[in-house]
């Protein structure tokens, strides 16, 4: 059985409007995690009810997923389903006070991944065939959203200028 909860977390030096709108560009998801690789949005801006069209890889293998997003709420929560697996992916954003070096503000983000019960058998006998089964393939989940986390961070955290 599926793990219910994975979850990872990250306090990032930037306000929470620049951590809001690296999270909430979903075109951008390719270039941080090392699991999906492509997130195509369809139908214009990401919203509550949007699909994307997504591509994901693992070593040589790829394959293509689907999701719709089930939360948009600006500058606190992002979260989307992929139907074939059951499974939710979620960020929510806290503010947290000014840091001490300087005062710039910072934002911890919550990186999670949900499932309510189990993953669909078809999901299950592919993690299980293909991608090394439950157990490693849930320590590579883990470990691909800490990665994402830093690479949100390294961003965020960059001088250059982002509009939300």
């Amino acid at each position: 059985m599926a793990a219910v909860e994975i979850s990872v977390s990250k306090t990032i030096n930037a306000p929470i409007e620049k951590v809001w709108a690296l999270i909430s560009d979903l075109e951008s998801m390719g270039k941080r995690s090392p699991q999906c690789k492509v997130m195509k949005v369809v139908g214009g801006a990401p919203r509550k009810g949007s699909w994307t069209i997504n591509l994901n890889r693992k070593g040589l293998l790829w394959w293509p997923t689907w999701s719709v997003v089930t939360a948009w709420d600006s500058l606190k929560t992002l979260e989307f389903k992929i139907p074939l697996n059951s499974s939710r992916w979620r960020f929510e954003l806290t503010c947290d006070e000014p840091n001490s070096i300087g005062g710039h503000p910072k934002t911890t983000v919550t990186h999670k991944r949900l499932v309510d019960g189990n993953t669909t058998a078809v999901s299950r006998a592919l993690v299980s065939v293909a991608l090394g089964g439950e157990k490693s393939f849930e320590t590579d989940l883990r470990a691909g959203m800490e990665q994402t986390l830093e690479s949100l961070a390294k961003e965020a955290e960059s001088t250059e200028k982002i509009n939300p």
